[in-house]
């Protein structure tokens, strides 16, 4: 049986939406709001944040926290997996900004890495890796081609998966369409 650990990881919701903000949108608002929806979806998620705020936010619903002491996406999840490695097999990474996390909660990767693709095919909203594979996060522009390479630098047995109910994420005002 895979010891499976789901990781939603949070920045303070105060940096969170930029590009929402930007549009004349409450990011945090909307921040908050995507992820309790992706945290009622997973009720074994940890919330991986270096935020108090989003620690007590996490707390009010019901989750745990990995405080971690690194800044940056790809640095504070590395921090979480070295911390986790130990008593896991899987990692699965799932973003908290999600239009519709419905169905995660039965969400099997099975072994090696999955990608979820993004609605445009090139982010990765939900990202699965065998714990202790030294694989390298590659969050950032591009990122499901550059975890599909980091999978193939590793060896590592690879599914990519598009057109999932999870690939709409949150980035700008039009991802909301149909919702306000």
């Amino acid at each position: 049986m895979t010891r499976r650990r789901i990781l939603v990881p949070l920045k303070g919701f105060d940096e969170a939406k930029g590009r929402l903000r930007a549009e004349g949108l409450d990011g945090d608002q909307w921040a908050r709001t995507l992820a309790a929806g992706v945290l009622r979806e997973l009720p074994d998620a940890l919330v991986v944040s270096d935020d108090a705020d989003v620690a007590r936010f996490a707390h009010e619903l019901d989750h745990d926290t990995l405080a971690v002491t690194t800044r940056g996406l790809n640095e504070s999840l590395t921090e979480a997996v070295h911390q986790l490695a130990v008593d896991c097999d899987q990692i699965v990474v799932v973003h908290a900004d999600l239009l519709d996390p419905s169905g995660l909660s039965e969400f099997d990767p099975g072994e090696g890495v999955t990608i979820v693709t993004d609605q445009h095919g090139d982010g990765t909203p939900v990202l699965a890796i065998p714990a202790r594979s030294g694989f390298v996060f590659r969050y950032g522009p591009h990122s499901a081609r550059r975890h599909l390479e980091e999978a193939g630098r590793w060896g590592l047995r690879t599914t990519v998966l598009t057109g999932q109910p999870w690939a709409r994420d949150v980035d700008r005002a039009e991802d909301l369409s149909g919702l306000r």
